[in-house]
């Protein structure tokens, strides 16, 4: 293991020190004696006075903007002051909601404006973003943006510039990064627990309707009812479509596809797991294979990311893969394979596995030794015998450990937690700007490569293409 691995494992052990985590060991009954399973748990337990009430703005309450307010709602001392929505429906949906008091309204400048508002989540279609959140920090407004963290490359590197220069908090809202689940996973891999890391295999499957973001459409949806012409504003002028508004990820023009959606959340876990800067190479393909509903974003994707050999970590393959018609039923899984063992995380779970060659270099069973004579096969059987023990002849695998998170436990509401947190003490955020540009990039230079039919090739230090 490199020192540099030595370091990081130091300084991460340093920072989960400093929160507060609890760890148990216990066997679980299904599992061989010789394996445990941990449980970490995290609380959340800072004092709120009364001075540190965070007043917050929704922008854009879709079906993320909903789960990310209820989230953001649970952490204490945080207040809803007002919703923006382009949907008259879902305006109607928030005062049925909170109150008819509470103020709604379908311009995201309102929310802004407002004096008594701390922090705004936006929660937006992608092609929004960038603009919103430089809007919002202009303002003086803490950023909760959702990920992706820009719809293009290059509106990446202005949000990088307004978020280093005001003393507002930006965090991504990748929530996995907070995950008790993850930070297990960085301890493990920086404590040499797989050998060296080689390759990475991630994949994010779904199989129903709504998974593939066919949503319902309400029955009234209109250009009225949806403010189609602010819909629209800042991409090309297009009649309405009502899939295309409540359906959007699916449409090249407005989403960033799987990619966006659910590559960048498999980015983000291994960038943090593996202290990544970034790859220097990337390669995608897809393909139409069940939705094919109208839809210009493909159902099945997969991307190959080439990682440099670094101080941070030697160099590795990324395989992505999304599948919208798996017949596995759908899972999300990130798998660090290494040479001496695998980590598999599955959402906040984790399942560490040995596997570790023996001293002594195989010999027999499918070998081509059976195809000698015999006076050559018992020769060299003797010397093998001679050179090595039986100790050295054995692997040494080693049980499987799985470490469990809590019942209930939510990595969503940490991301938030440490959000509000960052408000409240100045600390950094685990997703910075830096950070989310880190894994939205890849991530869009996937759809490049998709639709261009090219390798990607990408400056991880300079975050520049090349």
């Amino acid at each position: 293991m490199k020192n540099n691995d030595q370091k990081a494992r130091r300084r991460f052990l340093q920072q989960i020190g400093a929160t507060a985590l609890a760890s148990t060991a216990f066997p679980l009954s299904s599992l061989a004696h010789k394996e445990q399973a941990e449980v970490r748990l995290m609380r959340y337990s800072k004092k709120i006075g009364s001075n540190d009430t965070i007043r917050i703005g929704v922008i854009g309450y879709g079906v993320q903007g909903h789960f990310d307010l209820n989230t953001a709602l649970r952490v204490p001392g945080v207040e809803l002051v007002g919703i923006c929505d382009l949907y008259s429906g879902r305006l109607a949906n928030a005062k049925e909601q909170f109150g008819k008091e509470l103020f709604t309204t379908k311009n995201y400048k309102d929310i802004l404006d407002r004096e008594d508002i701390d922090a705004v989540l936006i929660c937006t279609i992608d092609i929004w973003h960038a603009r919103i959140a430089l809007d919002a920090l202009a303002k003086g407004k803490h950023v909760y943006l959702e990920k992706p963290m820009v719809y293009k490359i290059d509106e990446g590197y202005d949000v990088m510039k307004a978020a280093a220069k005001t003393d507002k908090v930006l965090q991504i809202g990748s929530q996995r990064v907070s995950s008790v689940g993850y930070a297990k996973a960085k301890e493990l891999l920086a404590d040499g627990a797989i050998g060296n890391l080689n390759m990475v295999n991630a994949s994010w499957d779904r199989q129903s309707s709504i998974g593939a973001w066919e949503y319902t459409i309400p029955a009234d949806a209109s250009p009225e009812t949806t403010n189609w012409e602010q819909f629209i504003e800042i991409t090309e002028k297009t009649e309405f479509d009502a899939k295309k508004f409540f359906w959007w990820r699916a449409f090249r023009e407005f989403g960033t596809g799987v990619a966006g959606d659910l590559y960048i959340h498999l980015l983000s876990g291994t960038h943090f797991i593996t202290n990544s800067q970034g790859p220097n190479s990337i390669y995608s393909t897809g393909q139409f294979s069940y939705w094919k509903d109208g839809r210009n974003m493909p159902d099945v994707m997969s991307g190959v990311m080439q990682y440099p050999d670094s101080d941070e970590h030697p160099s590795f393959q990324l395989n992505l893969h999304v599948n919208f018609i798996s017949g596995t039923g759908g899972s999300e899984i990130i798998q660090l394979v290494g040479s001496e063992g695998v980590i598999e995380v599955h959402g906040s779970d984790i399942t560490l596995k040995h596997s570790k060659m023996s001293e002594a270099p195989g010999f027999g069973g499918y070998d081509s030794v059976f195809t000698f004579s015999k006076d050559m096969q018992d020769k060299l059987q003797k010397e093998y015998d001679a050179k090595w023990t039986d100790e050295q002849k054995r692997r040494n695998p080693k049980g499987d450990i799985i470490y469990k998170a809590p019942e209930g436990y939510s990595d969503h509401l940490d991301h938030f937690t440490n959000f509000f947190d960052a408000i409240r003490t100045g600390k950094k955020v685990v997703e910075d700007a830096e950070f989310g540009f880190r894994a939205a990039a890849p991530a869009l230079a996937c759809n490049e490569s998709y639709f261009n039919k090219k390798i990607m090739h990408w400056n991880p230090k300079e975050m520049k293409l090349i």
